[in-house]
């Protein structure tokens, strides 16, 4: 899914515009809503590296969307956009994935293979990873931000090789690739 990949391409664009002091029209407005969703939903208790929560801002309303593997971050995501100042209506789009102990064990080694893997183990240190692995019936998918395109590489490699996967969905996106 491209939902984590447009999320963190808006959290750049706001932090871009801030950074070299653009003042859009609405930009206080608007903006300010969208980066406020973003604070809230990475801070929620039980975010983590294996959920994705994306969301899109039309005029009052949320839209709410991405897998996550707990129902409760799903509920709690719902509820802490409600409570911004702005926000009229929150359509809660976030799967639950479902509870699989095959799922789970794809998970955790996925994780490991990644933090053992060479230079990939500097995007698991963090509270909030910006890599996140998404497992749905054996299938993963990678979401997030890497710096080069040998760690694109690599983590497409060490992932694929982890026993259980059925197909590896890479949508990770290259930040220096970005900047061009």
């Amino acid at each position: 899914m491209k939902y984590l990949r447009n999320l963190f391409i808006l959290a750049a664009a706001i932090l871009g515009l801030t950074a070299s002091g653009v003042q859009a029209q609405g930009f206080s407005g608007g903006r300010t809503i969208e980066r406020q969703i973003f604070k809230r939903i990475i801070k929620l208790p039980y975010y983590g590296v294996f959920d994705n929560i994306a969301f899109q801002v039309q005029g009052d309303t949320v839209t709410l969307m991405g897998k996550v593997t707990q129902p409760t971050t799903r509920r709690s995501a719902e509820r802490v956009v409600e409570k911004i100042a702005g926000v009229e209506n929150v359509v809660n789009n976030i799967e639950v994935l479902p509870l699989s102990s095959f799922d789970d064990s794809i998970r955790l080694q996925t994780l490991r293979t990644l933090q053992n893997g060479g230079s990939l183990y500097r995007y698991f240190l963090s509270a909030n990873s910006p890599v996140k692995i998404i497992v749905d019936r054996g299938n993963v998918t990678l979401e997030g931000f890497i710096d080069n395109r040998g760690d694109y590489n690599l983590a497409n490699i060490l992932v694929r090789s982890v026993p259980g996967v059925f197909s590896v969905t890479n949508n990770l996106i290259i930040e220096k690739e970005l900047v061009r």
